[in-house]
């Protein structure tokens, strides 16, 4: 007989249990991949501005062939029928590292620590990808592969109405 799946209700919706335990296979590649501690030390204290302000976090995934919508929902553990938008790579960074007029101390020193982790996804990984996951709150993915063609990047969430 097969083994039938666990679902847990939370917030209206049936999430599977398997959900929980792709943030425990997330953690354990992080831990594994020196280029994730890398991003992690090269992000740390940025956020990305949308209608909210999110922390900027690596993403370490598994093996796959390309960088893919599909790979990455399956990868991300989001729903097959999530509406996703691709963006790409340098128009994600292009508003949050250029300098402005305006700009002071605190925020050239944040646009140069964009730069910075711009320059360390594009030096470490190839065919590098924005996702954006879902409606109005999102999960966004900025990913590509790295040399054992692992899916790796940052991740962060964005408010868009």
């Amino acid at each position: 007989m097969p083994k039938r799946k666990k679902y847990k209700k939370s917030k209206g919706k049936i999430l599977e249990e398997s959900k929980e335990k792709s943030f425990d296979v997330q953690n354990r590649n992080l831990k594994e991949n020196n280029l994730a501690e890398q991003i992690k030390k090269t992000a740390e204290g940025l956020y990305y501005i949308s209608e909210t302000d999110a922390e900027i976090l690596p993403f370490a995934g598994e093996q796959t062939e390309s960088v893919t919508k599909e790979e990455v929902l399956r990868q991300t553990k989001s729903a097959a029928d999530s509406p996703v938008e691709e963006r790409g790579f340098a128009e994600f960074f292009a508003r949050l590292t250029k300098l402005q007029d305006w700009f002071g101390g605190e925020e050239k020193e944040t646009a140069q620590k964009f730069v910075r982790l711009k320059e360390l996804l594009e030096k470490n990984l190839r065919d590098l990808k924005v996702f954006k996951i879902g409606k109005i709150q999102l999960d966004v993915y900025v990913v590509g592969l790295d040399a054992e063609n692992k899916l790796i990047g940052i991740k962060t969430k964005a408010v868009e109405t």
